[in-house]
């Protein structure tokens, strides 16, 4: 764009940015011509070079276009926001982001050279779009990351984010506020800075692989004992370093219970492969942890809410942060064409007595090769046509069709041996993921429970039903009981409907902030992790 195009779009921005709201709503044509605050025609070579500057930046635009290209950053008016960005920056790695995408070091020498041109200027604001963009929304664009990932971040928007912090009267605190305020939130911040206190130095003596006990000696002891050291766990020899003596024991025995090992105070093949290392698994779930629930930062997760985290096979209901309410359930297999995805919907009704209508996935894969042999087969379910009408089998000839000109549908009526048995709560997605009851209840028994073709089968349906309808009838009991005694499909509506999140954490507090782990089932935690890896990477490799 040219200059003077520019030019002309950031005083647009102006005016946009002090019209009243109606007229904005409606376009520049609606108000007045001479309602509209005279345009600048004159700017300085400061402030062109800023414009110019911006102008790849949207969010940047945005602001200065609105602040009439006026720093805020830049000299002593501009020092407590330059020092609480540097401060906010510097937490990067606390919170699993790679520091160097956000350029401390430069940050910090361009406010010891007293931050006085707009190169200085340009470099704190792309910092602070950087940074709040990152712990408001997480530093990748998840559905970029994996198809099953569906997730769709809402972000605020730099240039709102830029104008708060240029008002605040204490921007530390306004930094402060940005990342997500969920306790469980800061548990995995703090369980990352503990897995982060459990890497030695790159300096420190690599322990022999072996299987070092309490009275044995060996030189492979003191390599142990000053490793063990440089991790603060220190155990100072009673005699010879190279004796294992009881205080290494006890020195053992912490740093295994920190690391999540058996605490026996025995240094053996795993307890050395953990403390040889760097990060490991557990801090890579945490990691990955972190960014989805960065991912979620949008979300008012104090509002009441059902949280399905598809790893632990459990969803649960969550009011004002608490958890009321807990069932077991079932997902989809780990098939790529089977496994439930990651998305946020609202739960507006449920069905009870619902009918089932085969996913068309299943009717031509599983079911016509079955007609066609016996055209009898799964007795259980009606063949219908595009209007509804159930067909008897002995008027159609299953064996002239293909899975792709196969022109019924197949359903099945209310019963109780009906595939969603006497309940399913729909949250209507593009994917037709729901969650239902099941006949099929012994599975609700087994540890890992992906078994389903994508939609969500639950282990105490009628009791989540009770516990949805809770606060909108007086007797949700009575009023669940009275629509499955009818027979017939029935549908109640949630009032207020429910937000439903279907997440996918391997590493996450419980209420007592203990961290639990969970197998990545469909090997999503690893494709965010490498993801996040080439971000830091791809940061560190460039500047603008």
């Amino acid at each position: 764009m040219p200059l003077s195009g520019l030019i002309r779009a950031l005083v647009v921005l102006a005016v946009l940015a002090v019209l009243p709201r109606p007229a904005v709503a409606q376009g520049l044509d609606a108000a007045p011509v001479a309602a509209l605050p005279a345009p600048r025609l004159a700017f300085s070579e400061a402030e062109m070079r800023l414009a110019e500057r911006v102008a790849a930046h949207p969010g940047l635009a945005d602001f200065y276009g609105s602040n009439g290209l006026k720093p805020v950053f830049l000299g002593a008016g501009g020092a407590a926001r330059r020092a609480a960005l540097i401060e906010a920056v510097g937490q990067a790695a606390s919170h699993g982001l790679p520091a160097g995408r956000y350029r401390p070091a430069v940050l910090r020498q361009l406010d010891r050279d007293g931050a006085g041109t707009v190169e200085a200027e340009l470099r704190f604001a792309r910092s602070f779009a950087d940074w709040s963009h990152d712990v408001t929304g997480g530093i990748l664009d998840p559905r970029r990351v994996e198809p099953g990932i569906k997730r769709e971040v809402q972000r605020p928007r730099t240039g709102d984010l830029l104008r708060a912090f240029a008002r605040a009267a204490d921007p530390a605190a306004m930094l402060a506020g940005l990342p997500p305020q969920d306790p469980r939130y800061e548990a995995l911040r703090q369980a990352l800075a503990r897995q982060s206190r459990l890497v030695a130095p790159a300096d420190a003596p690599r322990v022999p692989e072996g299987l070092w006990r309490e009275g044995v000696s060996d030189p492979a002891v003191a390599a142990l004992r000053v490793r063990l050291a440089s991790v603060d766990f220190a155990a100072p020899a009673t005699g010879s370093p190279l004796t294992f003596d009881a205080p290494l024991a006890q020195a053992v025995a912490a740093y295994q219970q920190a690391a999540g090992l058996p605490a026996d105070g025995v240094a053996g093949p795993r307890t050395v492969a953990r403390l040889n290392r760097g990060t490991g698994p557990e801090a890579e779930a945490i990691l990955v942890a972190l960014e989805r629930m960065r991912w979620m930062a949008g979300h008012d997760l104090n509002a009441r809410h059902v949280w399905v985290n598809l790893p632990e096979f459990n969803a649960r209901i969550y009011e004002n942060g608490q958890e009321v309410f807990e069932t077991r359930v079932v997902i989809g297999k780990a098939n790529r064409e089977f496994e439930t995805p990651e998305f946020s919907e609202t739960m507006k009704y449920m069905v009870v007595n619902p009918r089932w209508n085969v996913p068309r996935s299943i009717t031509v894969k599983e079911y016509l090769p079955r007609l066609q042999a016996n055209r009898h087969a799964v007795g259980h379910l009606d063949v219908v046509d595009g209007a509804g009408n159930v067909i008897p089998r002995d008027r159609i000839d299953f064996r002239k069709y293909t899975a792709k000109t196969f022109p019924y549908r197949m359903r099945q009526k209310p019963s109780d041996d009906n595939a969603l048995g006497q309940v399913k709560f729909m949250f209507p997605n593009p994917w037709n993921i729901y969650l239902h009851d099941t006949p099929t209840k012994h599975l609700f028994n087994q540890s890992s429970r992906a078994y389903s073709h994508g939609c969500i089968r639950v282990g105490r349906p009628v009791d989540l039903a009770h516990e949805l309808l809770k606060g909108q009838v007086e007797s949700p009991e009575a009023v669940f009981a009275k629509a499955l005694k009818s027979g017939r499909e029935t549908y109640l509506n949630l009032r207020p409907p429910v937000p439903v999140h279907l997440v996918y954490f391997t590493a996450f507090p419980d209420q007592t902030g203990q961290i639990r782990r969970f197998p990545d089932i469909y090997g999503r935690d690893a494709l965010v992790h490498a993801a996040l890896v080439k971000a830091g990477l791809d940061s560190a490799a460039g500047d603008e």
